[in-house]
């Protein structure tokens, strides 16, 4: 019997890795599985619909997902968390030793909706008191210039946004104190130049891991999208394609977890999976609705108080049906 052919644009997690090399195989599909980095793969997913599949950006999808018409629907597939905590730079010389020191300050963002700043914005909120609206932001390309809004945005007037200019990068912008702070998903190079750029935690772990302590949330960066016009036509590729990213990352656990040789180039990994287990559990990057409720809820709240979107998205409004359950025996 013929399988269905889809294409799927991701990038090369290890999570992933048995869907592209072919030890996992979604039941009834032929994957074409193209490995892209993520900036390439959002832009031509949201700009050209080139993809069955796709690892999509979680603010893009929760933004396009309150338009009428949306192309996508997805499945609750994880690919990418982050704690953003260590993804704050500043300039050393801005005087910004402290969360509220932002307050007043020119930052910078590649894109106003990118998800790595609506959780740093949220949590800069929620946790240190400092309100969105309470600085300017600058956004464009952080190494290459003339980078945009990969998405239309309508965000109230009290939050100020302003494109840099058609030769600049966030980057040298940041280093020469154009700019005061910078809330981005790629650490920019002038960070290793020569100490004008630091982070604002340098303890970014221990600080992490309290944020994790208190709240309970790992923070979702990507989700997996299905084009809507291909799941309308083919609504059992939800489940199936469910199904196989569960099984590749039950993979990736057993690997991480293998002792009789290391099967990843960090010589302590056991001490550190053994850390990580004992402060986020077995199942420390969880898929599905259940356990990831909090944690999508509260990016819906930052959605809509930073004004990228206009109501609270339940989980269940985001993602396929068929993915909300399983049978039993």
């Amino acid at each position: 019997m013929s399988k269905l052919k889809l294409t799927f644009g991701c990038w090369n997690y290890d999570r992933t890795r048995a869907l592209m090399d072919g030890a996992v195989q979604p039941e009834g599909i032929d994957l074409n599985y193209l490995n892209m980095p993520v900036e390439e793969t959002f832009f031509r997913m949201l700009r050209h619909r080139e993809f069955d599949v796709c690892e999509m950006s979680l603010s893009s999808y929760t933004v396009a997902r309150g338009k009428p018409d949306c192309p996508f629907i997805a499945i609750p597939v994880f690919p990418s968390r982050y704690f953003r905590h260590s993804s704050i730079y500043v300039n050393a010389a801005a005087g910004i030793d402290a969360p509220r020191d932002l307050i007043g300050k020119r930052v910078g963002c590649p894109e106003y909706q990118m998800t790595a700043p609506v959780w740093i914005r949220g949590i800069l909120a929620d946790q240190y008191g400092v309100p969105v609206d309470s600085v300017s932001y600058f956004t464009g390309g952080e190494e290459e210039p003339n980078r945009s809004e990969k998405l239309k945005l309508n965000v109230p007037a009290n939050i100020s946004i302003t494109s840099i200019g058609p030769t600049q990068t966030l980057s040298q912008m940041l280093h020469d104190g154009e700019i005061d702070a910078l809330y981005t998903a790629r650490m920019p190079s002038s960070f290793r130049q020569n100490g004008r750029v630091k982070r604002l935690f340098n303890d970014y772990p221990e600080v992490e891991r309290e944020y994790f302590r208190q709240t309970g949330i790992f923070p979702i960066m990507h989700t997996i999208v299905i084009r809507e016009d291909v799941y309308q036509a083919n609504r059992w590729i939800a489940r199936s394609l469910y199904k196989a990213f569960i099984d590749a990352q039950q993979r990736t656990y057993a690997d991480l977890r293998e002792t009789a040789a290391l099967k990843v180039m960090l010589p302590w990994l056991p001490a550190h999976v053994d850390a990580v287990t004992r402060e986020m559990g077995d199942d420390f990057w969880p898929y599905g609705i259940d356990r990831n409720r909090d944690t999508l809820r509260t990016f819906s709240r930052y959605a809509i108080e930073q004004g990228l979107a206009t109501r609270t998205f339940e989980p269940e409004d985001l993602f396929a049906p068929e993915t909300f359950e399983s049978f039993r025996i």
